[in-house]
């Protein structure tokens, strides 16, 4: 399985990106209104400059009352780890759990042109093993 193939069974397949000038308190608003837990940082919708979740707000709150205030650039993490959409799924699972991260921009020749999310990831799962037990139940129980 290809990430390219989990991108494509999506329903949202636009990637929502923020610029790295928006405040946090935007950041938030749209976190909210997408119902979603990160958005990928960039200035023209198709370069990741980096990538802000949730926690990275929360994190920040803890130490900051003002942090609301702050541009998004302040505190995002710059050092994304992305994949092409031609890698291998087991691949980019191995590096989500590795590095303990839930959301991972897909970029083919420097155009990003998706993401996936743990979610996304844990979903396919669940239907390729649904997918294969329905398969053996028909074979056992062919007539």
């Amino acid at each position: 399985m290809r990430i390219r193939d989990i991108v494509a069974a999506k329903q949202q397949q636009q990637v929502l990106t923020v610029p790295p000038e928006a405040t946090v308190r935007e950041l938030v608003t749209m976190l909210a209104e997408h119902n979603v837990g990160a958005m990928v940082v960039s200035a023209d919708g198709a370069a990741v400059a980096g990538i802000v979740s949730e926690r990275d707000v929360v994190r920040r709150l803890d130490n900051d009352a003002d942090v609301l205030s702050a541009s998004v650039g302040d505190i995002m993490t710059s050092d994304v780890h992305t994949c092409e959409s031609s890698a291998a799924l087991d691949d980019v699972m191995g590096v989500m759990t590795e590095r303990r991260i839930r959301h991972v921009p897909v970029v083919d020749d420097g155009v990003m042109v998706g993401i996936i999310s743990i979610g996304d990831v844990v979903k396919h799962k669940i239907d390729a093993l649904q997918f294969e037990r329905d398969q053996l139940d028909s074979y056992v129980h062919q007539t």
